[in-house]
C-alpha cells in the first residue's frame, strides 16, 4: 500500500449541494425580496390614505371569528383594502422563507453572508406583531409610524443583501477616494433623518389611517416640516458632492468599479429630486392622498438607492 493511502482514506468526501439546482434563482428571488418589502410600503400607505386602518376591526383575525372581511353595507371598501395589505404578508413571508433556504444553505458563502438569509423573514415576523400591536391601539401614531420605519429598515437591509450576494467574500476594499468614501457613509447616515422626519410629518398631519380616529402626534407640523426639508437639502448637498468626487477619480479602460458607483449615485440624484418635487408639491397643494402616496413609495426608492449608492463605493475580492 503507498503512503498517500491513509492521508487520502481520510479525506471527508464533499458534501452534495442539494439545491444546486436552484442556485441560480437566489438573485431573482432577492430583488423579488426587496421589490415585494417597497411594494408593502405602498399598500401600507394606501391603507392609510384611504382611512382603511380600522377596516379589520381586530387581529390576527380580520373580525371577531373571521380571518377575511365580514361584508356589511356600511363597510365599503374598507376591510378590503386592509385585508389586502395583510394578505401581502404572506407572499412577503413567502418571498422570505425563498431566501432562508437559498442563503442559509449555501455552503459555497461565508457564515456572515448565509446569517443575512434570515433577516427577511425575522422581519416579516416583527411587522406583523407591531401591524396587530397598531389595530390593537386604534392606530397609535407612535406605533404606525413605528411600522414604517421597520419596513424602510428591511428595504435597506434587503437591498444590502441583494448587494452581497454579487460580491465576494473578501474584505471590503475603497473603489475611490477616501472623501467619496466619507461622503457616501453620510448619506447612509442623512437617511436615517430624512426618513424619520418625513414619518413624523405624516403622523402629525392629516392622514391617521381611519376616519374615526383623530390620533396625531403632539407636534408643531409645520416645524416638523422644515425639519424635514432641511435634512433632505442637506443630504441632496453630500449627494453632489459625492457625485462630484467620483468624476473626479480616476478609471482605467478595464475598470468598471468607479463608473459603477458613478451610476449608482446618479439613480439617487434622480430619486432624491423626484421625492423632493413631490414633496413641495404636496406641501403647496394641501397634502392630497395620491401625491401622499407617491411620496411614500419615493421613501422606500429613497432607502433603496442610498443603499445601493454606498454599497457601490467599495468591492470584495
Amino acid at each position: 500500500m503507498s503512503s498517500t493511502a491513509p492521508a487520502e482514506a481520510s479525506r471527508t468526501p464533499a458534501r452534495r449541494d442539494r439545491l444546486a439546482r436552484l442556485r441560480g434563482a437566489t438573485r431573482g428571488v432577492l430583488v423579488a425580496n426587496v421589490v415585494a418589502q417597497i411594494g408593502i410600503i405602498v399598500t401600507g400607505g394606501a391603507v392609510r390614505l384611504t382611512g382603511s386602518g380600522l377596516g379589520c376591526s381586530t387581529w390576527p383575525q380580520c373580525e371577531p371569528g373571521s380571518f377575511t372581511p365580514v361584508f356589511h353595507a356600511e363597510a365599503g371598501i374598507h376591510p378590503y383594502v386592509e385585508f389586502g395589505n395583510r394578505l401581502l404578508t404572506f407572499v412577503l413571508a413567502a418571498i422570505a422563507i425563498a431566501v432562508l433556504v437559498l442563503v442559509v444553505t449555501d455552503r459555497r458563502r461565508t457564515r456572515a453572508y448565509r446569517t443575512l438569509g434570515v433577516v427577511p423573514l425575522a422581519g416579516v415576523a416583527a411587522q406583523a406583531i407591531i401591524g396587530g400591536v397598531v389595530v390593537l391601539l386604534d392606530l397609535h401614531p407612535a406605533w404606525v409610524s413605528l411600522h414604517f420605519v421597520v419596513s424602510a429598515a428591511l428595504v435597506w437591509l434587503s437591498a444590502y443583501l441583494l448587494h452581497r450576494h454579487g460580491e465576494g467574500d473578501g474584505a471590503p476594499t475603497p473603489v475611490a477616494s477616501r472623501g467619496a468614501t466619507v461622503a457616501g457613509r453620510a448619506l447612509g447616515l442623512l437617511v436615517v433623518p430624512v426618513v424619520v422626519l418625513g414619518v413624523v410629518v405624516t403622523a402629525a398631519g392629516p392622514h391617521s389611517g381611519d376616519a374615526e380616529v383623530g390620533y396625531r402626534l403632539a407636534v408643531d407640523p409645520l416645524l416638523m416640516t422644515r425639519a424635514h426639508s432641511a435634512s433632505v437639502w442637506l443630504f441632496t448637498g453630500v449627494l453632489v458632492l459625492l457625485l462630484v468626487l467620483l468624476h473626479r477619480t480616476p478609471t482605467s479602460a478595464d475598470d468598471r468599479l468607479v463608473p459603477r458607483a458613478r451610476r449608482g449615485a446618479r439613480v439617487l440624484l434622480v430619486v432624491t429630486l423626484a421625492q423632493g418635487a413631490i414633496g413641495y408639491a404636496q406641501y403647496f397643494t394641501g397634502l392630497p392622498e395620491l401625491l401622499v402616496g407617491l411620496h411614500m413609495l419615493g421613501a422606500g426608492l429613497l432607502t433603496w438607492a442610498t443603499a445601493s449608492a454606498v454599497l457601490r463605493l467599495r468591492a470584495r475580492a
